[in-house]
């Protein structure tokens, strides 16, 4: 019988890995000031080339990060950016540049009363312990910081990394060849989560076991000293985010921004794209856009008198659908060129900033 499919061109160039999956335990309740590297390391065997992936729970309680009050206070302290709302439920970028529901606050696993931070540094708390368990002739392991996250689309949460020290984070395939000879163009698998994920699997939520070792992906492992980019490096800019506000938001942002809100959300559309969208909104719009080579690139709109107000005065609230299109597109409005050169500018635009 013959397969439907043709054989690859040839074998894939790297073969697959084993690799084993261990829970950490034995470790016991931790407070802050414990060190918890020394405590890790004396309940299990590292040897080089492990990635210790340790929850983010217990390297919280380690730093100091249990607080008494209400969530709410902390979650507030803890926030960038609300993107989203429903309910009780927030959806946050926290300070770390990280998007997750109610900033990482948490109330579990933790005495009544009282609630857990993330680290403030995830990737400098990975670099620390990490130096101390390789510290003298101590092993080169990389280590994972892990946190729970659920994902847009998908119901149910896993485990992330949003720390890391000593490991290749993202691999990029970006133009090798598949097995049967076609490129890939932006395949780069976020190695880092992906092991975080791996050892939920055997840490749990009730086990009581707060690391894991994984073994069998030493080649992802960087030599002594060089710690990598960091789960830094896994969180997408706010600029490249497509999805950074909820729907609802997305509307509450546009309508209800500030004339000083200079940041913005996303990437900005070009001239051209925004200059399309200002004329849909308000066909007898003059809109100019600036050349790409005179920067700041700015989009401005002069207005024709209005049939009903028989004069270049605006009606029935353009200015402020203008306004609000070009804040959704990511421009911002800014002081008009002063009058009299001839025309008269009645809106300026200016890309947002980050």
């Amino acid at each position: 019988m013959t397969h439907p499919h043709p054989p690859p061109h040839e074998p894939l160039h790297e073969p697959p890995h084993e690799l084993s999956v261990r829970p950490v335990t034995g470790i016991g309740e931790i407070a802050a000031g414990d060190d918890l590297a020394a405590i890790i390391a004396a309940a299990c065997t590292l040897v080089d080339g492990d990635i210790l992936v340790v929850t983010s729970k217990v390297v919280s309680k380690a730093e100091g990060r249990v607080r008494s009050g209400e969530r709410e206070d902390a979650v507030a302290q803890e926030t960038d950016r609300l993107l989203a709302r429903r309910g009780a439920t927030a959806i946050v970028r926290t300070r770390h540049g990280l998007v997750l529901a109610a900033a990482g606050v948490d109330a579990s696993n933790t005495p009544a009363g009282t609630i857990v931070l993330l680290p403030v540094d995830p990737d400098g708390s990975a670099r620390a312990l990490r130096e101390q368990i390789g510290a003298g002739s101590g092993p080169n392991v990389a280590v994972v910081v892990s946190d729970t996250l659920g994902r847009a689309w998908r119901n149910g949460q896993t485990d992330v990394a949003v720390g890391a020290a000593g490991l290749e984070v993202l691999v990029d395939l970006a133009g090798e060849a598949d097995g049967y000879g076609n490129r890939l163009e932006v395949t780069e698998p976020a190695v880092a989560d992906e092991i975080a994920g791996a050892a939920d699997l055997v840490t749990g939520k009730l086990t009581r076991a707060p690391a894991a070792v994984v073994r069998g992906l030493a080649h992802l492992v960087t030599a002594p000293g060089e710690h990598g980019p960091g789960a830094r490096a896994l969180a997408r800019d706010e600029r490249e985010d497509m999805f950074g506000y909820g729907a609802r938001e997305a509307v509450v942002a546009a309508l209800g921004r500030g004339p000083d809100d200079g940041r913005g959300f996303g990437t900005p559309a070009g001239v051209a794209e925004l200059s399309a969208a200002l004329r849909r909104v308000c066909p007898r719009a003059d809109v100019r856009g600036t050349a790409a080579d005179d920067p700041p690139e700015a989009v401005d709109v002069l207005l024709a008198p209005h049939p009903e107000a028989g004069s270049p005065g605006v009606a029935g609230g353009e200015v402020e659908r203008l306004i609000t299109v070009a804040f959704a597109m990511g421009w911002v409005p800014a002081p008009p060129p002063p009058a009299g050169a001839g025309t008269d500018v009645a809106l300026r635009f200016l890309a947002a900033t980050p």
